[in-house]
């Protein structure tokens, strides 16, 4: 429930002397159907970045497509499939959407598992409320149920050749660090980096740091 604002501050850095573009990761309830429809309007070669559900997305792609990409971030992401007892979780939560509360679930449910404890949270929470607001009830949908019927990636890890940034915050409670252990492990001469001060969202949690790892990466 991210929009381009979320990269606000690489989009700001890294547009100075490279194109940078950001892909919609909605109007389907596949993952797989979002990925295809991001590749169809893709350069031919292209550096890929995702994060958390962008990152999954940015998996399928790879899987989909391993010979149009160049390089690859996978961001506070999570490359098994879903457990049962999340999208148990995720039937309530949609129905409660649809009956229009979509604003309380985010409030209450989701968003305050994003962020780590410091002076800028309520800022950025906001901002992302904002989003998940104009994003609106249709997206949470798609998302949630693209989610519960995600496919595992390990075996698209293992055959990935192409250097590849696996990058989480410190704090992250939702795709932790063990995770992010075990993506780089299974990716050929990954490099991982762990980003201090910061929960879920290191994009906006600590953009200097996550800056600075991802200038050195795309050199």
């Amino acid at each position: 429930m991210c929009d381009s604002r979320l990269f606000e501050p690489q989009i700001t850095n890294f547009s100075r002397d490279r194109l940078v573009c950001v892909a919609p990761v909605s109007g389907f309830d596949q993952i797989e159907n979002i990925a295809a429809e991001i590749l169809k309007v893709a350069p031919k070669e292209f550096i890929l970045a995702g994060l958390s559900f962008g990152g999954i997305v940015a998996m399928e792609m790879v899987r989909q497509a391993p010979n149009r990409i160049l390089k690859v971030a996978l961001m506070d992401t999570n490359h098994k499939a879903e457990l049962p007892e999340i999208s148990a979780k995720r039937t309530p939560q949609i129905e409660g959407v649809k009956q229009g509360r979509l604003n309380q679930i985010m409030r209450d449910e989701i968003k305050p598992n994003y962020l780590q404890t410091g002076s800028k949270r309520t800022s950025i929470l906001n901002l992302c409320m904002a989003m998940a607001n104009d994003l609106g009830g249709k997206v949470f949908i798609e998302q949630s149920m693209a989610l519960a019927s995600r496919k595992d990636q390990t075996e698209t890890l293992k055959k990935v050749k192409v250097p590849t940034l696996v990058l989480c915050g410190r704090h992250d409670r939702i795709c932790p660090i063990k995770t992010h252990e075990e993506i780089a492990s299974l990716v050929e001469n990954a490099t991982l980096e762990i980003i201090p001060d910061a929960g879920h969202l290191p994009t906006l949690e600590n953009p200097e740091i996550t800056n600075r790892i991802l200038q050195k990466w795309l050199l």
